[in-house]
């Protein structure tokens, strides 16, 4: 026996269809254009259980993650990134990683260029320095050689290779570590040589700083005292697992006297943990933009 369909469902089923049939294409592949998108590789912590000969080492530049897809920058989460014409001007037709950097020791700088919905001419001091080729199947060595081969071809200024070098053992690791980081470097990144890249954290791919650097939610402002009266004296914080602390340093005058909005997420150094969990000497580095700044109608982005 046939089952009998009635009027209202018939009408519903007729509805869907013509809104399946008329509607756009891009919205149709939306969601494979996002399973398609190219991986993502992200670095773990250093550990000196390794052979340094075996990676390429390269300073780790405080700026802001981009990605080339062909055709456009974006973010790490996918937002694009408003660059002049002139910036990108014959850019590969390929997938690249890079960091949009200025200089060392001027993140929020960077981010005011970089994160404005209308490009202004200070883009010129802004240098797209790669460091991969997502798409690329060849080990980190063959697509540090393809990274040079497209910047030769291109022949764009704003187009480099983050430098990379070789190490002979652990203590000229760490005597290069403290060499950098005095001159006002972040720290290095060690990509193994024979490593293929892969999406999520990857054991091949190692970053390594004097200190360790997390985010936590401003709950509250604590008042100055003494040189810091009427000021901002401290912040209290809060991390994802609910414990809280206060940060008093790492703040210039003027954001004491403008501190971080609550609710805010800001970004923080600090040297290992107590017993308790408390991140150790825990200074402010900065403030994390924000969704909403990030996006392609206000501005923002990871490190």
């Amino acid at each position: 026996m046939i089952p009998l369909i009635s009027p209202s469902s018939l009408l519903i089923i007729v509805l869907l269809t013509r809104a399946f049939t008329f509607c756009d294409a891009s919205e149709l592949n939306l969601a494979i254009t996002t399973k398609m998108s190219a991986p993502q590789q992200l670095a773990r912590l250093y550990h000196s259980d390794i052979v340094i000969q075996d990676y390429w080492i390269s300073e780790k530049l405080d700026g802001i993650r981009g990605r080339w897809d062909g055709s456009k920058l974006i973010t790490r989460n996918g937002n694009i990134i408003n660059a002049p014409t002139w910036f990108v001007k014959n850019f590969p037709q390929q997938t690249m990683d890079g960091e949009l950097w200025l200089a060392r020791n001027s993140f929020s700088k960077t981010a005011s260029i970089i994160l404005r919905k209308t490009p202004t001419k200070d883009w010129q001091n802004i240098k797209f320095m790669l460091f991969d080729l997502p798409e690329h199947k060849g080990t980190f060595s063959q697509r540090l050689s393809e990274l040079q081969r497209l910047v030769n071809t291109v022949a764009n200024p704003y187009l480099q290779i983050i430098p990379q070098f070789k190490l002979a053992n652990k203590d000229e690791l760490m005597r290069k570590l403290d060499e950098l980081v005095e001159q006002g470097a972040e720290g290095l990144m060690l990509n193994h040589d024979d490593a293929y890249y892969q999406d999520g954290r990857s054991v091949s791919l190692l970053k390594l700083k004097k200190h360790q650097d997390a985010e936590a939610r401003v709950i509250g402002h604590i008042p100055g005292k003494g040189k810091y009266k009427k000021m901002l004296g401290s912040l209290l914080v809060e991390l994802d697992n609910g414990l809280q602390f206060k940060i008093g340093t790492g703040f210039s005058n003027s954001q004491r006297l403008e501190p971080p909005q609550i609710d805010r997420v800001i970004t923080f150094k600090y040297y290992g943990l107590t017993a308790r969990g408390i991140p150790r000497f825990a200074s402010f580095l900065r403030i994390k933009p924000t969704a909403e700044e990030s996006s392609p109608r206000s501005h923002k982005i990871d490190n």
